[in-house]
C-alpha cells in the first residue's frame, strides 16, 4: 500500500545540512527528469520574469531567488521541509516507532521538482508547483506522467493506492489497468483548509494501523473503527477511483 500526498506551498528552510545529492533520492528511474527540471528551474528563477512564469506574487521574490541556489542549499528530510495544514495534522514527530516505520514505507510525496520522494529523503526548500509550464520542460504534470508511471506501480504491492493529492498533483500520475481497481481517492466535504486537515489525519491514521488493507472496504472499515465518518463509493466506470468520503468525527474536534 502507498499513500500519495501533495507537497505544501509553505516549506521550512533549513539553516544547515548537507547539500542536495540527487543520487541519494529514491526511485532512480526519475533521475533524468529530476536533473532536467532542476536545471530548468535554476535558470528560469534567475530571469526578470521568473515570478510570472512560476505563477507566484512579487512578494515571494526571495523564495524564487532561493531556487537559483538549490544545488548548494542545506537539505533536511522531506517530512520536515513540507509544512502547512496537512502536515500539521499528520504530525510526523509524534509517531511511535511502528508508525514511523510504516510512514517511511507507505507515504510518498508527489513533487513538481523531484517527482516523488519519501518522508526521510533529504531535499532543500524550493518554490515550484505542478501546474507550471516550465520553459525547457513544458507542463510539469505531463512531463512527470511517464516517469512516475514507470516507478509508482511497483511500490504498491498487493495493497491499495490511497490518494490524498490535490487535482494538479493527481494529474501527474493516475493508476491504470488492474491497479485502478485498488485506487482510492480521499474526498472531503467543506472548505480547502478543512480538506487538507482531514487528509492529514487520514494519512496519520493509516500509518498507525499495522494491517495493510487489500480492498477499499477494508480501509473504510479501519478508518471507521478509529473514529472517522466514512462513506465508500465504487467507481462510476472503469479506470476511475473508488471515492472515500471522509469527515473527522468528534474524536478529532
Amino acid at each position: 500500500m502507498i499513500v500519495l500526498l501533495p507537497p505544501s506551498e509553505t516549506k521550512h528552510e533549513p539553516s544547515r545540512g548537507r547539500p542536495l545529492d540527487l543520487n541519494t533520492l529514491p526511485f532512480p528511474a526519475l533521475a533524468t527528469t529530476r536533473h532536467t527540471v532542476l536545471a530548468a528551474l535554476t535558470e528560469v528563477s534567475g530571469r526578470p520574469d521568473a515570478a510570472t512564469i512560476l505563477g507566484v506574487s512579487a512578494g515571494l521574490a526571495a523564495q524564487v531567488d532561493r531556487n537559483t541556489r538549490l544545488v548548494s542549499a542545506p537539505t533536511a528530510p522531506a517530512g520536515a521541509i513540507y509544512t502547512g495544514v496537512l502536515y500539521d495534522a499528520l504530525d510526523l514527530g509524534s509517531f511511535d516507532a511502528g508508525a514511523r516505520r510504516r510512514a517511511a514505507r507507505r507515504l510518498i510525496i508527489v513533487s513538481a521538482l523531484f517527482g516523488a520522494v519519501r518522508i526521510g529523503d533529504r531535499i532543500p526548500a524550493y518554490r515550484l508547483s505542478m501546474g507550471v509550464n516550465l520553459p525547457g520542460v513544458g507542463r510539469l504534470a505531463a512531463g512527470w506522467r511517464g516517469p512516475l508511471g514507470d516507478v509508482l506501480p511497483d511500490e504498491v504491492g498487493r495493497g491499495l493506492v490511497l490518494d490524498c493529492r490535490s487535482a494538479s498533483y493527481a494529474a501527474a500520475w493516475t493508476p491504470a489497468g488492474p491497479l485502478a481497481q485498488r485506487w482510492v481517492h480521499v474526498r472531503v466535504p467543506g472548505v480547502s483548509h478543512q480538506a487538507k486537515h482531514t487528509r492529514g489525519l487520514v494519512a496519520r491514521a493509516v500509518c498507525e494501523i499495522a494491517q495493510d488493507p487489500r480492498h477499499p472496504a477494508d480501509l473504510a472499515a479501519q478508518l471507521t473503527a478509529t473514529g472517522f465518518e466514512v462513506g465508500l463509493n465504487a467507481p462510476a466506470r472503469s479506470g476511475q477511483p473508488w471515492l472515500l468520503d471522509v469527515s473527522a468525527g468528534d474524536r478529532f474536534r
